[in-house]
């Protein structure tokens, strides 16, 4: 059912998102609602990080954080939440593991694991599997009342399988390898099952939005990209808007994030998203060039580390950013080329957003 919520007061991000000219470019930043504020943690306590997820009052109260801490300054909020409850909705176990991140205790391991064969045919009941993430998010919503929209997000099937397959992060990405290479076809009725979870998934958080994160895209070399990850990225930008229709519901901003896939921008601009996500080893300027007279918004691409570095540094690179993406008027949202990372002082989070008005106003 299609929950009614306060007329938003601030829909900067939607109108630039939609490819329209705007007074000034809109801003905000991934994992903006995280452990580098102090309130975070207090509001956390003792609930580890998956107990925060499932908490539908915590993890509202952490998605506000940061829209109370920079009200005025910062144009949209995130849920918070994480993009592996879709292998746990699809049957497999994750921990997260203090100073070590996600664990798998039993990753897929192979295609004659029993544990593949049931992720494959599990019938996945996303409304009922995932309440947890609707609850927090028409709760935060009600609570935003309508000062910014609400972005909801889902992990690309590439990135989701290689944690399924690894375990966890990896340097070497062994196992995920081993299976492309060496189970191409089971791979991609994995990847497929994935993406078709994922279309359910956001189509029931239409009301936040929807952002895709392809954050390992960049493992992958161009030819196994275009194999493995493109055609799943682009399954969700079409199907998307389908289920939405079919659900009588308004279609909504779509944005992609491929991290790495630098040299995939050309081709994720023909894919059917609205908002493309570029990370800092993008240059602006070339990424525009690349663009052309396509009605594509980029998104990004400050270096997160850029927080850790002195005031100069930071009106140094916002000035290029800026001037990069055109002045800001139109066609970009202003971001970080990831998230942002830990011990990051939240003054200086500020100082950015700040510096990024002095220029696009």
């Amino acid at each position: 059912m299609t929950q009614k919520f306060e007329p938003l007061q601030n829909d900067l991000i939607i109108r630039t998102a939609w490819g329209q000219k705007v007074e000034r470019t809109p801003m905000w930043v991934m994992r903006q609602a995280g452990r580098y504020l102090p309130e975070y943690h207090q509001a956390k306590g003792k609930l580890d990080f998956f107990q925060t997820c499932r908490d539908p009052e915590v993890a509202s109260t952490l998605t506000l954080q940061p829209i109370d801490r920079y009200a005025g300054i910062v144009d949209a909020a995130i849920i918070f939440s994480d993009i592996l409850v879709i292998p746990q909705a699809l049957g497999m176990t994750v921990e997260m593991v203090d100073k070590k991140g996600p664990h798998f205790p039993h990753p897929l391991t192979s295609p004659d694991d029993d544990q593949y064969k049931q992720v494959l045919s599990k019938n996945v009941d996303v409304a009922v599997e995932l309440d947890y993430v609707y609850k927090a998010i028409t709760l935060t919503r009600h609570k935003l009342k309508g000062r910014v929209p609400l972005f909801g997000f889902c992990g690309a099937p590439w990135t989701l399988l290689c944690y399924m397959v690894e375990g966890g992060g990896s340097k070497i990405f062994k196992e995920v390898k081993t299976w492309i290479y060496k189970y191409p076809q089971a791979t991609k009725d994995l990847l497929q099952k994935i993406a078709e979870v994922c279309v359910e998934y956001l189509a029931l958080q239409v009301q936040a939005g929807a952002q895709v994160f392809d954050s390992w895209a960049g493992e992958l070399s161009p030819s196994s990209f275009n194999e493995f990850s493109q055609p799943y990225l682009a399954y969700i930008a079409k199907h998307l808007p389908t289920r939405l229709e079919e659900l009588k519901l308004e279609p909504v901003p779509m944005v992609v994030f491929a991290k790495g896939a630098w040299y995939a921008l050309d081709a994720l601009c023909d894919m059917g998203y609205q908002v493309i996500g570029l990370d800092w080893l993008q240059d602006p300027a070339e990424a525009v060039k690349i663009r052309g007279t396509r009605p594509i918004v980029f998104q990004g691409n400050a270096d997160p580390g850029i927080l850790y570095g002195s005031r100069e540094s930071i009106t140094k690179l916002v000035k290029n950013m800026v001037a990069g993406f055109g002045g800001g008027k139109q066609g970009w949202i202003a971001n970080l080329g990831h998230g942002i990372t830990p011990f990051v002082n939240p003054d200086d989070l500020k100082f950015f957003f700040e510096e990024l008005h002095r220029f696009t106003t």
